[in-house]
């Protein structure tokens, strides 16, 4: 089976080993990544990994447009993406964990009845008093997360999907594919949720308000789920929050986008299981020709820039109130109220 991996980056260098390493063992088997705007070597490393065959790295098309739509739109008519069985759009945070058989995506799509999509609902992972950045792996640093079935008072959680070569494509969406115009109902294609059950139909239409969150959460987990680390440490947080979106403009991370996100409520550790092979695998990565020089290129240029940003009196204060925020949002804590779940995780 061919899968190829579609993201697109900014300043994301020392992340990327692992992410890639990660959707290697998962099954990927191409990866195409369009970089902008770099500043701390992420242009140079993807070029590294390039000339050793693991990724195709293109600068992204968008031209200060909408960088991830217009990266999608030259995505649909590359190579690797005309020539896969399957196509995954994910973000460098994004980890798919697939609980079915050996964890892999052929498993996934096994379990699934092998359907023509798959929408994988979020987990968000809190930062949960992790202050320091460290080069090691993310998905090792990070394990409490929010309730399995609500965040931030939503039961209809985003997801991400896995989209088969003869789904009935109008154009990718960051989360999920568009039918084609004038489909007939029984053309329809067979998509499930991470559990292998049918997505409502109020998912499948293009015009519905607020259409990535119609999947339920409870229930969707049971072969799949996507582990975002969003937040990662508070560090590596306050460079994000100065680097902005990669994929949209004008979008800030701040205070409440963190306040969202850093619900610790739960355990999750399941990924964990896979971690010594994730760490050979990263090891093999950067042993290749340059890569490990240019890793460790965008992790110092990383630690440079949290030392630069804490000589701002703008972002020692943002750091005080990120360290004070509460650990559940005002939305999220009013409904589990309201359900009579508190203490239920």
């Amino acid at each position: 089976m061919r899968v190829t991996a579609v993201t697109c980056v900014r300043n994301e260098g020392p992340f990327l080993i692992e992410w890639i390493a990660w959707n290697r063992l998962i099954g990927v088997t191409d990866f195409l990544i369009y970089s902008n705007d770099c500043t701390d070597g992420t242009d140079r490393l993807l070029d590294a990994l390039a000339a050793e065959g693991v990724v195709r790295h293109l600068p992204n098309p968008a031209a200060g447009r909408s960088y991830q739509m217009e990266a999608l739109k030259a995505a649909a008519r590359a190579r690797a993406v005309r020539a896969a069985d399957w196509v995954w759009i994910a973000d460098v945070d994004e980890f798919l964990n697939i609980h079915a058989g050996d964890g892999t995506i052929p498993a996934l799509v096994a379990a699934c009845g092998d359907p023509r999509a798959i929408s994988v609902s979020f987990r968000f992972f809190a930062n949960a008093g992790v202050e320091r950045f460290e080069d090691r792996p993310v998905v090792a640093q990070f394990t409490r997360t929010h309730d399995p079935d609500i965040w931030c008072g939503e039961t209809a959680i985003e997801v991400k999907t896995l989209v088969r070569r003869d789904f009935p494509l109008r154009y990718f969406g960051a989360h999920r594919p568009f039918l084609r115009r004038g489909l007939a109902p029984e053309a329809r294609p067979r998509w499930t949720d991470g559990a292998g059950r049918p997505v409502p139909e109020a998912f499948l239409d293009a015009a519905t308000a607020r259409r990535i969150r119609k999947i339920p959460a409870k229930g969707a987990r049971r072969h799949a789920t996507l582990n975002h680390y969003a937040l990662r440490s508070l560090e590596s947080y306050l460079v994000k929050v100065d680097r902005g979106d990669v994929n949209r403009r004008n979008r800030a991370f701040d205070v409440d986008y963190w306040r969202d996100r850093d619900d610790d409520a739960c355990a999750e550790a399941s990924l964990l299981r896979h971690l010594p092979a994730l760490e050979r695998e990263m090891a093999a990565l950067k042993a290749l020709p340059e890569v490990g020089a240019r890793h460790a290129e965008a992790v110092a240029a990383h630690r440079a820039r949290i030392a630069a940003l804490l000589e701002q009196a703008e972002y020692r204060a943002l750091r005080a109130r990120l360290r004070a925020a509460p650990r559940i949002s005002t939305r999220e804590g009013a409904l589990i109220a309201e359900l009579g779940l508190e203490g239920a995780a």
